[in-house]
């Protein structure tokens, strides 16, 4: 055993397998019912709501254990209505022609467009900003390690979080997304991924059908 401080692994309560396959069953079902969510309502939702879900997102594992994210939350209608504008410059020349007749082509079948009116109605914006520097104490300026990894799974967490509220979330990444540094005073240093939409559907939301289509487990799973 490698000679650091540690604690003994706290274990798990003692679960017979038929009900291990019941809760990751479970646990499936219930996320397969989550849906992108473009149309919100202004309804309220709870800061301790968003903040659970944070710390969820929180928990998940990194490189090194350096954590290198920060959740940036917008509740602020002056500052949604900056991240629509700037957010739908970029969409306007992205659908304009900077994606390519591919990309829109695979956009197609979703519907979407120019139009974010859901940056500005929704009660809660959570930028996700990653961070090449930094590490576990908060004046910490050190190398990050599997960033984009890391990240990637606290998102997962966060949106799972959320869904497990009966909130409803939508991701949004315009592109170019820097000037989310600036609004949300960042440093430059970090990398704005994403926008998490977070709020209640709209009453007259709608999916599209092809959003549903899911690839089944034969699909994304190989077993050696």
């Amino acid at each position: 055993m490698l000679d650091h401080p540690a604690e003994p692994w706290p274990g798990l309560l003692p679960m017979a397998d038929d009900e291990r396959i019941a809760r990751a069953t479970e646990f499936r079902d219930h996320l397969r019912t989550r849906r992108t969510c473009r149309y919100f309502s202004a309804t309220p939702v709870p800061r301790a709501v968003i903040e659970a879900a944070i710390e969820a997102a929180g928990t998940a594992p990194s490189g090194a254990n350096h954590q290198p994210w920060h959740f940036a939350v917008i509740a602020s209608p002056a500052l949604k209505a900056q991240i629509r504008t700037a957010a739908e410059e970029e969409e306007r020349a992205f659908y304009a022609g900077k994606a390519g007749p591919e990309w829109l082509d695979a956009l197609g079948p979703l519907g979407t467009d120019p139009e974010k009116p859901f940056l500005e109605i929704a009660p809660w914006l959570i930028v996700v900003f990653a961070q090449r520097r930094g590490g576990i104490d908060a004046r910490d300026d050190k190398q990050n390690y599997y960033v984009n990894e890391s990240v990637g799974i606290a998102t997962g967490l966060l949106l799972a979080a959320l869904h497990a509220a009966n909130i409803a979330t939508l991701t949004h990444t315009p592109n170019p997304m820097r000037f989310l540094n600036r609004v949300c005073k960042r440093p430059a240093n970090e990398k704005p991924v994403m926008i998490v939409v977070a709020g209640h559907a709209a009453p007259d939301a709608t999916v599209p059908l092809h959003a549903l289509r899911k690839k089944p487990l034969e699909q994304i799973s190989s077993w050696l």
